[in-house]
């Protein structure tokens, strides 16, 4: 259940999937980017991280 584990995003594209956790951000999972499409995803994962947590809290309710 999303909501039990820790603060994460998914990235899709075109069958292709991603999942950073957020804190710190790092990459959970990984099918189908290449090394260059990783390192720019990554890059704005970082870059907008406060607000993907700030969002995670309000849907989630918490820390949990």
């Amino acid at each position: 259940m999303e909501g039990r584990e820790p603060p994460h995003i998914h990235v899709a594209h075109a069958g292709r999937y991603a999942k950073f956790w957020l804190e710190p951000v790092s990459v959970a999972d990984v099918r189908g980017f290449r090394g260059h499409e990783m390192t720019e995803i990554r890059d704005i994962v970082m870059e907008n991280a406060n607000l993907f947590l700030e969002k995670w809290h309000e849907y989630f309710g918490g820390k949990g």
